[in-house]
């Protein structure tokens, strides 16, 4: 589906309103979330990477296309501990994230990655990307990870005070992504938090 966090959670835990509303939950996808889990994903991309990602790149984010995959991997799941978190306003799902083993060739056994986190606009600043990045770290720290990283466009400074807020800091990796047909390329960084203290992360 992806293979790094997209601007879409720009919350910082200390920074949203009184409180997270009685009916905020996070849970485990199922296969019928894919059609929202795709809205929030190509909602979120398009706004993330206008301006930095080609017109026609940017065309194919849509919600179709995102729900089938999501369909996919929940019906059937690859090897390892993948895992697809949504996050719920009452029934409505609104945010999401997945993680997995880390696939960096200089990654450590014991690293997980988050390859999408996503909230809607229109759902900002509740608290839902806290909510949905401290259980996705609650899973893979259960399943024995050591560490989670996340791949973000450099020059995303939002999603990087977020996630940097949330106890993730640069760890010196970076890569061009090509990001069209034609080899346009998009700088990104990596951040890393570490995870094997329960009272860190």
């Amino acid at each position: 589906m992806s293979d790094h966090v997209h601007e879409g959670e720009h919350d910082h835990p200390h920074e949203h309103g009184p409180g997270p509303t009685a009916d905020a939950s996070v849970r485990r996808a199922r296969p019928n979330d894919a059609p929202a889990v795709g809205t929030v994903q190509a909602t979120v991309f398009r706004e993330a990477y206008a301006g930095r990602l080609p017109d026609d790149v940017l065309a194919l984010f849509v919600p179709e296309a995102f729900a089938k995959g999501w369909r996919e991997s929940l019906a059937s799941p690859p090897e390892g501990v993948h895992r697809l978190l949504v996050a719920c306003a009452g029934e409505q799902v609104i945010g999401a994230v997945a993680v997995g083993p880390a696939q960096d060739p200089d990654a450590e056994p014991a690293w997980a990655e988050v390859t999408l986190l996503a909230v809607h606009p229109a759902a900002r600043r509740q608290g839902h990307g806290s909510r949905l990045l401290n259980a996705a770290v609650d899973v893979v720290r259960e399943a024995g990870a050591e560490a989670i990283t996340a791949w973000l466009p450099a020059d995303a400074e939002d999603t990087r005070a977020f996630l940097v807020a949330s106890g993730f800091g640069p760890d010196g990796a970076h890569r061009e992504r090509v990001v069209s047909p034609d080899g346009d390329t998009m700088r990104e960084v990596r951040v890393l938090a570490r995870i094997d203290d329960p009272d860190e992360g």
